[in-house]
Formats: structure tokens, C-alpha cells, sequence
């Protein structure tokens, strides 16, 4: 199983980023996914996730209205795009599949979630 995370950069608050997390070796669209992030000395949180229809969302507080998860299953790949970036939301974000044995499309538990992206950093310079 490999998810391969990209398209983060360097970007000014204000500005905009659209995160690709492509998978490979799982069964796509079994999967409930979900975006997390980890700011340098913080525990890693989750971010935003996406049922396996894509007909189901959520999102943490600090970032509702701002960003916005999305799904291809034909192309195996989940996107998480960002606007109105601000300062705190540079972190390293990472994408990651929620193991089927549990019920309900999302957990805040990364303990839920199987299978891990590489990770990609976001820095957003004020």
C-alpha cells in the first residue's frame, strides 16, 4: 500500500494550496480518508476527512469554510484544497486510510487509520 502525497509549497497568507494524495495497492474505494496535519512541536490532528462515496465530509474547526476535501475514486486520489491560508496552518500534512474495522466514516484516533502518505510540508509566511 503506498499513498503519495504532493503539492505543498510555500505560499503567503491569503494564498491558496490543492493537496493530491494518490493511492495505490488498497482497495480506493473502501476506504474512508482522511487529511491530517502536525505543526513543528504538536501532536499531529486531523484536519478533514471524506467518506468512501465522497457524499460525506468534515472538517476541524480551524479550517471550515477555508478548506475543502474531495475524492476521485477512479483515480485512487483524494485532494485537500486550501484557501485564505494563514500562518497557522503550516504544518507537515499527511494523508491517510481508515481501517474498515471500524464503524462511522472518520476518528480524530490516527490509531484508526492504517495506512499513511509520506507527507507533504505546507508553509505559509505572513
Amino acid at each position: 500500500v503506498q499513498l503519495q502525497a504532493s503539492g505543498g509549497g510555500l505560499v503567503q497568507a491569503g494564498g491558496s494550496l490543492r493537496l493530491s494524495c494518490a493511492a495505490s495497492g488498497l482497495p480506493f474505494n473502501r476506504y474512508n480518508m482522511g487529511w491530517f496535519r502536525q505543526a513543528a512541536g504538536q501532536e499531529r490532528q486531523l484536519v478533514a476527512a471524506i467518506s468512501r462515496s465522497g457524499d460525506t465530509t468534515m472538517y476541524g474547526d480551524s479550517v471550515k469554510g477555508r478548506f475543502t476535501i474531495s475524492r476521485d475514486n477512479a483515480k485512487s486520489t483524494v485532494y485537500l484544497q486550501m484557501n485564505s491560508l494563514k500562518p497557522e496552518d503550516t504544518a507537515v500534512y499527511y494523508c491517510a486510510a481508515r481501517s474498515r474495522q471500524y464503524s462511522g466514516f472518520y476518528s480524530s484516533n490516527k490509531a484508526e487509520y492504517e495506512d499513511w502518505g509520506q507527507g507533504t510540508q505546507v508553509t505559509v509566511s505572513s
